[in-house]
């Protein structure tokens, strides 16, 4: 199968899955409607798809909604194929995605190490304009005597 038509398709499997969160298809109460699908990638062979899993929670509520959709991967796989008519279906592979959380905290990171250089750069830029002040007194005292 083409990679175009594979991408498509996880782009398909990746709605499909969001869809069911949110309308609370999946009924393991785990699975809270704040999980976040973010990418689905299949083999080329059409065997295996993972899923990858983020939301803005805590860690540990995270990996609990990715262990309840892992135990709903039966049904989900049921439900997509009924939707989306293949020869042959994936099995579906669940995994927790922190590379949301992991750009939030690189941003963060860099905002910090900005504001530091700005005050550097203001306390740098007044002990200039100190140094400037003084020199012009200095100058100003030699020239009245």
């Amino acid at each position: 199968m083409s990679e175009f038509r594979i991408t498509r398709l996880g782009e398909q499997f990746r709605d499909e899955i969001s869809r069911m969160i949110l309308t609370q298809q999946i009924k393991d109460p785990r699975v809270s409607t704040f999980l976040n699908i973010n990418r689905v990638e299949i083999t080329s062979d059409l065997s295996y798809a993972k899923v990858y899993v983020s939301s803005f929670m805590n860690e540990k509520q995270t990996l609990k909604g990715v262990k309840g959709l892992e135990s709903a991967a039966g049904f989900i796989q049921t439900t997509l194929s009924k939707k989306l008519r293949l020869r042959q279906f994936p099995k579906l592979t669940f995994l927790l995605d922190t590379s949301i959380k992991e750009g939030f905290e690189m941003v963060q990171k860099l905002n910090e190490l900005e504001a530091e250089s700005n005050a550097r750069e203001a306390a740098q830029n007044d002990v200039t304009a100190s140094a400037a002040d003084a020199a012009e007194e200095s100058s100003g005292r030699d020239a009245e005597n």
